[in-house]
């Protein structure tokens, strides 16, 4: 974006409203909720505050890649643009993964959740890398899922499903990788074990794993996110549990939502920690329903990195600024209860 082209709204909340124009974050706070605003030059509305208390708030990351060092490089293709942290610099996973670090501890959540790919190639020095950011700051706050990319070589570290009882919500947090492969999947006895949970479950569940989930298009053994038959069962246990308000994945590096063919429920995407926009998400969950607010990081040196990478891939002739951000409403929405 130009310094001469108008700021963006990237985050809004029941109270909050962040704007970015380049490196320059613009913060609009003490809003009130359900309500219209002008700023910036821009009409927009407050998210409305569900019911009841706040319970609980839960942050989350995916898609952080500790050891990548070449930025929207395609197998050996030497088209790109392809983005290098420049001599001088740290790599730009330090960088990026520091600020989200920085502002996540700054909301101090009850939860902090990684949704996979951790590392770029699973080697034991990223691994080392992702300990000692997230591992050393959140301690037994932290849940984290392994991705694709830290079990190329069929590692297996983090591995397995968690059930995770917060004040007013669960999560069920699901390995969804297939190790030396890049597609993801559920399988049967993780379908058993959610279903056990499900039964005796009290709380809304989120589910939450690395692969997005497949919905649409045609069906494909090879499906870039999980596979078409356990996405259709991900639905069909929807169906049959309402207590399930949302699937929410990485992996695809875009922000992005769809509903379930059957349930009707929101099935969502969050953009990566390491490039453009550079995002985490919130989640504050209160007595009458979840809201679901993304965070474009902000510290000067993770602005700096992102903006030199909203035109990756653009020799390919894809959008990336546009496919990575998505809407507003792709990146802050209201889960409510069913």
């Amino acid at each position: 974006m130009s310094e001469s082209a108008r700021a963006e709204l990237t985050t809004v909340a029941d109270n909050l409203a962040v704007f970015h124009h380049g490196q320059q974050v613009i913060r609009h706070e003490n809003l009130e909720p359900d309500t219209r605003y002008t700023e910036q030059g821009i009409d927009f509305q407050t998210l409305p505050r569900p019911s009841g208390k706040l319970l609980s708030t839960i942050a989350t990351v995916n898609d952080v890649h500790f050891g990548e060092t070449e930025c929207g490089r395609v197998d050996n293709n030497p088209e790109g643009p392809i983005q290098r942290a420049q001599p001088g610099e740290q790599p730009y996973p330090i960088t990026m993964n520091s600020g989200a670090v920085s502002e996540i501890t700054e909301l101090n959540p009850t939860a902090v959740i990684v949704k996979g790919d951790l590392t770029n190639a699973g080697l034991d020095d990223e691994f080392a890398a992702f300990r000692e950011h997230y591992v050393d700051t959140f301690a037994d706050k932290l849940f984290v899922a392994r991705g694709n990319h830290d079990a190329y070589q069929g590692q297996e570290v983090f591995v397995g499903d968690q059930w995770i009882e917060l004040d007013g919500v669960a999560i069920a947090l699901i390995d969804t990788t297939i190790p030396t492969q890049t597609t993801g999947r559920i399988d049967p006895y993780q379908f058993d074990w959610l279903a056990s949970h499900l039964e005796i479950s009290t709380l809304p569940v989120i589910i939450m794993g690395h692969h997005q989930q497949w919905t649409d298009g045609k069906r494909s053994d090879d499906y870039f996110g999980l596979h078409p038959d356990c996405s259709d069962q991900l639905d069909e246990l929807a169906v049959q549990f309402s207590s399930i308000i949302a699937y929410t994945a990485g992996h695809t590096h875009r922000h992005r939502v769809r509903r379930m063919n059957r349930s009707g429920i929101p099935s969502i995407e969050i953009g990566c920690v390491k490039d453009f926009p550079g995002t985490w998400a919130e989640y504050r969950v209160y007595e009458g329903g979840v809201m679901q607010v993304v965070h474009r990081i902000s510290t000067p040196e993770a602005l700096s990195w992102s903006e030199r990478c909203r035109h990756l891939y653009q020799d390919f002739g894809i959008d990336y600024e546009t496919y990575a951000l998505g809407t507003l409403e792709d990146r802050c929405l209201l889960l409510p209860h069913r």
